[in-house]
């Protein structure tokens, strides 16, 4: 059976975020449907069955992996994408999301390697999606991958803003940096800061100053 067009947006999401719960698909691709998690799970099961995507039982609901990554089904790192999808998810729901890119690559390894990039309200952003605590001084040191980067000027146009998601703040000081960085529990929370009042707080306290973006 050929594909249709929706096998292969998902098939294309699949490949974009690695793996992806039924849940998720039922609701970024089966919104319109009267039963999204059942409508789902036909295409899915014919999906698999006709190879074109593989699937873990292990999970509930099932999940469903890329071909093309081969990420393994007990792989460490499926939390880690699971938590970058529910940012996406975060962020199809906040509106005005054009780009968001999965670990974009810009150099060998040891260069700056974001979780996200992501260009939201016409703004861009490098967001670090913490699940593991670092210490305070492996997260100074990920930053500093980030100053290099920025000083290289490899990267044309306005520096994207840093923002760290985490359940704990960093210890950092933002105005030792030479780019915005901001830090929050979920891509929600930092924008609903941003709508706050301003308060009279100093420079290096301040969750939005010098970031500029259209909110309705």
């Amino acid at each position: 059976m050929p594909l249709t067009k929706r096998d292969k947006e998902i098939i294309a999401d699949l490949n974009r975020f690695r793996v992806m719960d039924r849940d998720s698909i039922a609701e970024i691709h089966f919104t319109h449907n009267k039963r999204p998690n059942y409508s789902a799970n036909n295409v899915l099961l014919r999906l698999c069955r006709d190879g074109h995507i593989t699937r873990s039982k292990a999970f509930v609901p099932f999940l469903y992996f890329s071909v093309e990554t081969q990420l393994k089904k007990n792989s460490a790192k499926i939390g880690h994408f699971l938590a970058i999808l529910d940012v996406y998810k975060e962020l199809r729901k906040l509106g005005a999301l054009e780009t968001f890119v999965v670990e974009p690559k810009y150099g060998r390894k040891g260069t700056v390697e974001p979780d996200i990039y992501c260009r939201y309200r016409k703004t861009g952003f490098f967001v670090e999606v913490q699940r593991t605590l670092y210490s305070d001084r492996q997260m100074t040191e990920k930053l500093d991958r980030y100053v290099k980067f920025y000083r290289d000027g490899s990267l044309p146009g306005n520096f994207p803003h840093v923002l760290i998601l985490s359940e704990r703040p960093y210890a950092i000081n933002a105005i030792d940096y030479p780019f915005r960085i901001f830090q929050a529990k979920t891509f929600t929370a930092f924008i609903q800061s941003l709508r706050k009042p301003v308060e009279q707080k100093p420079k290096q306290l301040s969750a939005s100053e010098g970031i500029r973006m259209i909110l309705k």
